[in-house]
């Protein structure tokens, strides 16, 4: 069990014309032929260069991240890709790198991998007392996984994406935005990003998110797979593709990637999405999704609508996925949910070095603002989606195993500072099964990452304390972190944390927050902060809005608003 797998693909072709006229009589013949053999060398060189560079992006990958004495786990595939691939990669006279990247689709990992250390099994207290095959000691230390897609293309751009954007050190340019995204046929390409932990449900999903979209050819998908042996295999459909090659999860093969890896490396959904999210290849779109939802009819352009009617480039829709039950119709697949949910409740929770600021339960209701999504402060892990350069500047920090809380106020506050907006979708596209009502019996039955606490004690500490200092919650000293690549997974400069706090009520010197901020949030909060979108759509600007918001009602209990 545990390899990696990615889809075969059609080898990527490519034909470029030279010629060249006659030379006058006069001309001595020597150079004549010294010219046309240099002109057929360069030419010769150039085409090489340019197929060994294009057609490793789409070579099949088999590497593993295993724990030895698990099992391998083979998966049919079928051939979809190459007709769709060798249309559209019919190179353009004067077309540039990046140009070609946007009209590359889909783009695999294919060779491009790298060993990270298993981070985890970095800063782990080892037990002597703890033996066997699940201990520390025998748990591998290192990893071969993707390179992101800033390491594998940022040639095209110059060296480096995130440079080319701007790093945080600025807000990017609208024109820079524009190169990042590839199109298929006129339409905007989606990556949508799966970690799937021992779950059931997953191949379902897959499945219905291919079956329900209106344009499924535009989505690529790539699952972190963690399993142990005897588990379900995410993406594997019922019957071989050979036998009915009209399965979904056959005709999209080409579309998923899936990297399985041995459930007790898994160190919590942080360390999982850093993994999947190493899969994108500059698609227009970044979602992200948990393992056990469903979608209705049309999703894909439903979102897309929602997204454009923001008018706001920086705009990210994110939430807390609203319960299946009784919410899609059996027949038309049609959403039947009248309410949706809104980010605005937080609150500290724990002690010590292990508290820190988690969302809870949120509010829902009918969307009090019609026709454009809803402004709200916080990022949800179990649904976001933003332009693809959202998941280029905000990566999933590699080094924060067995958290789970802090992950949300980590990648919103990350992103706040490079100048992202989140927003509440006015409708959901999908929805969530929760362990409640007719699905709390097998939900309740399906594992979770910690079951693998023992094996990782004091993992957790240590990277709560890096999260908290990077984004400015606490201070520790360094010899009590991981200090590993603290720009790269660090804050921007667009926006501070200093402003989101004060902005939305959170005391970090006190550890409190102002109660009743959903009070705000919704039509008052939209009232106050639309007006400061930039006139380019590149997100609020905030030295425009100098709101402060401070608990009218103290007295009162929380509650719960519809907005």
């Amino acid at each position: 069990m545990g390899a990696t797998r990615y889809p075969l693909h059609g080898s990527e072709t490519s034909s470029r014309a030279s010629g060249s006229s006659s030379r006058k009589s006069g001309v001595d013949k020597p150079i004549a032929f010294a010219l046309v053999a240099l002109l057929f060398l360069y030419s010769t060189v150039t085409l090489a260069t340019y197929y060994r560079v294009s057609a490793s992006d789409h070579d099949a990958l088999t590497t593993s991240a295993t724990v030895s004495g698990t099992a391998t786990t083979s998966f049919p595939s079928t051939l979809h890709a190459a007709s769709v691939t060798q249309k559209i990669l019919v190179p353009k006279k004067q077309e540039g790198p990046i140009e070609r990247l946007q009209r590359t689709f889909p783009i695999h990992v294919g060779k491009d991998v790298e060993e990270i250390p298993h981070s985890g099994l970095e800063t782990v207290d080892v037990n002597p007392n703890q033996k066997g095959r699940d201990s520390p000691s025998n748990l591998p230390k290192t990893m071969m996984v993707p390179k992101f897609f800033e390491d594998s293309h940022g040639a095209a751009y110059g060296g480096s994406i995130r440079d080319y954007l701007g790093n945080g050190d600025e807000l990017m340019s609208f024109e820079k935005t524009m190169k990042i995204g590839s199109s298929l046929d006129g339409l905007e390409t989606i990556y949508c990003s799966i970690a799937s932990y021992r779950d059931p449900e997953c191949t379902l999903t897959v499945e219905d998110l291919f079956a329900r979209a209106a344009h499924p050819d535009r989505i690529r998908v790539a699952i972190l797979d963690q399993r142990v042996e005897g588990d379900s295999v995410c993406a594997q459909p019922a019957k071989p593709c050979n036998e009915d090659p009209s399965q979904a999860l056959c005709k999209y093969r080409h579309l998923i990637d899936v990297f399985e890896m041995d459930a007790r490396l898994a160190v919590g959904p942080v360390f999982a999405r850093h993994l999947a999210h190493r899969h994108y290849r500059g698609e227009y779109f970044a979602m992200q999704i948990d393992s056990h939802v469903r979608f209705i009819e049309g999703w894909d352009d439903d979102i897309v609508q929602q997204w454009k009617s923001a008018k706001n480039e920086m705009a990210v829709l994110s939430t807390y996925v609203s319960d299946i039950n009784g919410s899609i119709d059996p027949i038309t697949h049609e959403s039947t949910h009248e309410n949706r949910p809104i980010m605005c409740a937080s609150d500290y929770e724990g002690h010590g070095a292990n508290k820190h600021l988690r969302h809870g339960q949120q509010p829902e209701g009918p969307a009090g603002i019609k026709g454009q999504p809803t402004l709200h402060p916080f990022w949800a892990a179990g649904f976001s989606f933003a332009r693809g350069h959202f998941v280029i500047q905000i990566p999933y920090d590699q080094y924060l195993p067995m958290v789970f809380q802090g992950e949300e106020i980590s990648i919103g506050l990350r992103g706040f500072t490079f100048g992202y907006d989140y927003y509440a979708p006015e409708r959901g596209v999908m929805f969530h099964m929760y362990a409640v009502k007719d699905n709390e019996e097998k939900r309740k039955k399906v594992p979770l990452f910690w079951e693998n606490l023992a094996s990782y004690r004091g993992a957790g500490v240590r990277a709560m304390k890096r999260l908290n200092v990077i984004i400015g919650m606490a201070s520790y000293p360094e010899t009590e972190y991981n200090t590993k690549d603290m720009k790269k997974y660090g804050l921007g400069k667009v926006r501070t944390t200093a402003k989101f706090f004060k902005t939305f009520g959170i005391h970090t010197a006190t550890q409190t927050v102002e109660d009743h901020l959903c009070r705000f949030v919704g039509k008052p909060m939209m009232k106050v902060f639309l007006p400061a979108l930039r006139e380019n759509g590149m997100g609020l600007d905030y030295k425009k809005i100098d709101y402060v918001f401070k608990d009218a009602w103290p007295s009162k209990k929380k509650e719960k608003k519809k907005v």
